[in-house]
């Protein structure tokens, strides 16, 4: 599993105080880095090899801003199939899940415009990630 500390900032609250939904996604898709790192471990987009078919989040318990309010992405792999696998990520702050979500990246041949298989290097290492459900 990958662990990623944010300290949630003022502008990402919503009217109501709290951390904006559509901020969870953005926090999601910066965990996700040591995963994009196996792929392209450089970084470059011009060699990106991964895209993203679908991404849910289930808002658990509100998320707030303040002094003491770092937040904890957690995540790790529930699937890893031929071309895809489902990321599974959750926001946990101050001991409490607030949010979970998945997140099914497909490893992408961009020349071809097609999936291709993860190689079996990458995908010894996304093993290590594996959780349960």
């Amino acid at each position: 599993m990958y662990k990623e500390i944010i300290s949630p900032r003022f502008f990402e609250t919503d009217a109501l105080g709290h951390i904006n939904n559509t901020v969870v996604p953005v926090w999601f898709e910066k965990a996700r880095e040591p995963i994009f790192q196996l792929f392209t471990p450089d970084m470059d987009v011009n060699k990106w090899k991964l895209i993203i078919a679908r991404i849910t989040v289930d808002f658990l318990a509100e998320i707030h801003y303040g002094t003491d309010k770092d937040v904890e992405i957690r995540t790790g792999l529930v699937k890893i199939g031929n071309s895809s696998m489902t990321i599974r990520q959750e926001v946990w702050q101050q001991e409490k899940c607030c949010a979970r979500g998945d997140a099914v990246m497909i490893h992408y041949d961009y020349a071809s415009a097609k999936s291709s298989p993860i190689p079996d290097v990458i995908r010894s290492e996304l093993q290590k990630a594996l959780i349960s459900e």
